[in-house]
């Protein structure tokens, strides 16, 4: 069976995950012992036992949601699955890094340093408060796309200021998530429901990510990528950028920069991995989010979410089957 292995983004954490499988394999532990050793702190302990708030900040949750993914899949490979076992991976925003590192792209301990550095530029790019996003659910891509252009056309001629309002995260067929100014934001809601959308939930989250006002993001990302090393994925990344399968650093690298501002097209990138065979799924890491997307997307296909020890051996167990 043809499968691509995925990886989730911000919003799955939770405290104490992936604290079973540390304690049951070996290499899964190493991975969060790699992660604590690059970033010069445990963040091994906030993630089992720590206060969740804290977790939830930008610049914990991006690197500790990879280490979560990462432990997930060396207890995979511990079970005699590789990467090569998939014909794509790709991830959702931070979990496009969680797939590089899984594909033998980047290491470890330079994919925490980097997502510590993109989580910390995120966060400083807008001033807490000023930035928002917000979930459009029941609308198509297009409509919301008109939906944000008439709430920043609106705030502007009330303010006369230049709101942002973007799509962020075009995931599946009813659902489609808008970033920028509060005030932009807020009117895209209730636009989205004189729209017909079934509801349209302000997000909770620090910043507003994947729109241009993380611009400042992305000019620190460009430079941090620039100085790390970067080997081919043994598999093709389907870029959340493009949706389009790629291999070569020197364009991986240009694509995680123009990720930082662009939107997450993870419809589009289901949508392309289906059309090129594959079959099953696997949401390695934490949550079953991109599970609920892909099956709203097609449900042709299967979906398996790795996250546990139990979930680890049924999956390779499966595979030799």
């Amino acid at each position: 069976m043809s499968r691509a292995f995925v990886f989730p983004g911000q919003g799955a954490q939770t405290i104490g995950m992936g604290k079973a499988l540390a304690e049951s394999c070996p290499a899964a532990k190493a991975v969060f012992e790699e992660v604590d050793e690059a970033l010069g702190e445990r963040l091994s302990a906030l993630i089992w036992e720590g206060d969740p708030e804290t977790l939830t900040l930008t610049e914990n949750a991006q690197p500790a949601l990879m280490a979560t993914a990462l432990a997930a899949f060396r207890a995979l490979e511990s079970e005699g699955v590789t990467a090569g076992d998939a014909v794509f991976v790709a991830g959702h925003s931070l979990g496009e890094y969680s797939a590089l590192a899984a594909a033998g792209a980047l290491s470890v301990a330079d994919t925490a340093r980097l997502l510590r550095i993109r989580g910390r530029a995120m966060q400083e790019a807008v001033p807490v408060g000023v930035g928002a996003m917000a979930a459009i659910l029941g609308l198509d891509l297009e409509t919301v796309e008109t939906v944000a252009a008439s709430a920043a056309s609106q705030i502007a001629s009330e303010k006369g200021d230049n709101p942002v309002c973007e799509v962020a995260n075009d995931n599946d067929p009813g659902q489609v998530v808008v970033s920028g100014h509060k005030a932009a934001v807020e009117r895209a809601c209730v636009i989205a429901g004189e729209r017909g959308a079934k509801r349209a939930v302000m997000l909770p989250v620090s910043a507003p990510f994947h729109c241009s006002l993380m611009k400042p993001a992305a000019s620190v990302m460009a430079q941090a990528l620039a100085e790390v090393d970067m080997s081919a994925p043994t598999v093709p990344l389907v870029a959340n950028y493009t949706a389009r399968p790629v291999r070569d650093p020197a364009t991986i690298r240009c694509l995680l920069v123009e990720q930082v501002t662009g939107r997450v097209r993870w419809r589009e990138s289901v949508q392309l991995m289906i059309a090129d065979g594959v079959e099953e799924f696997w949401e390695i890491g934490p949550g079953k989010a991109l599970c609920g997307m892909i099956r709203r997307i097609d449900r042709s296909v299967a979906c398996r979410a790795i996250g546990t020890p139990e979930d680890v051996t049924e999956a390779a167990e499966g595979m030799k089957g």
